[in-house]
């Protein structure tokens, strides 16, 4: 039986008066890779907040690790072991590169050392030399495929369980989008860490994924497989670009 690191049920989420969350049912199981697929205006990134505790109007429940965590600030949250890495980026750009990825680090000190950190950081370089490569570059400055290594690099060196990346291939070319998407394979297989992904690109996400939720208007209208979404009409016609000759 899998473990779940991520429970969500019932959750309905409000912007003044207009309900944009209409009770949305979710798990995610350590070690997985799942995508949350829809239009825009979906609800994708209002449920990732609702999740990491940005989102203040909700009903519901959330349990992360077997703790209700539903009604504790974001900062919190980091400390428990998620991380949230938001749509375009939101990198501190004007601070250095080296600078932001301290500030991932910030809420495990002074329990963690400075030196423990510094050897983490040479893993996040590790893993994007070009970072190191542009440590004392301000953030602003990056390319975009940069400023999201960044940004996820950041989000690392909180030691998460559970990483939250939303849309992080908005705005980049194709090569480097997919250099992305790679790099969340590899962050799952070398850092053991869980991740539930929003994407734009469909057939990317689902090609990563383990399983798959598909988000309408608020509501969950697919969830399964990221295979048994891929084969799904509705899916290929709406997000995949198949299209289907009327029965």
């Amino acid at each position: 039986m899998q473990n779940a690191i991520l429970e969500v049920e019932g959750i309905k989420a409000r912007y003044g008066p207009v309900e944009v969350l209409h009770g949305i049912n979710l798990q995610v199981n350590e070690g997985e890779i799942v995508s949350l697929l829809g239009s825009n205006g979906a609800g994708k990134t209002t449920l990732l907040n609702c999740i990491c505790g940005l989102h203040s109007s909700k009903e519901g429940s959330v349990r992360f690790r077997g703790e209700d965590i539903f009604h504790l600030p974001a900062e919190v949250v980091v400390g428990r072991g998620m991380a949230h890495v938001p749509e375009r980026r939101q990198i501190f750009a004007t601070l250095t590169v080296e600078d932001n990825l301290w500030l991932g680090a910030s809420h495990r000190m002074p329990k963690t050392s400075k030196k423990e950190i510094a050897r983490e950081m040479e893993t996040v370089y590790q893993r994007f030399p070009i970072l190191e490569e542009r440590k004392w570059q301000l953030g602003g400055t990056l390319s975009g495929g940069q400023q999201q290594m960044l940004a996820i690099g950041r989000a690392l060196l909180s030691k998460p369980k559970l990483l939250l990346l939303d849309e992080p291939s908005l705005g980049l070319a194709p090569l480097i989008a997919k250099e992305i998407l790679t790099i969340v394979q590899e962050i799952r297989a070398e850092w053991g860490t869980t991740v539930l992904l929003v994407e734009q690109n469909a057939r990317a996400a689902l090609a990563i994924s383990d399983r798959a939720y598909v988000l309408n208007t608020g509501t969950v209208m697919l969830e399964g497989t990221s295979e048994q979404i891929s084969n799904d009409p509705r899916v290929q016609s709406a997000y995949l670009g198949y299209a289907h000759e009327a029965v």
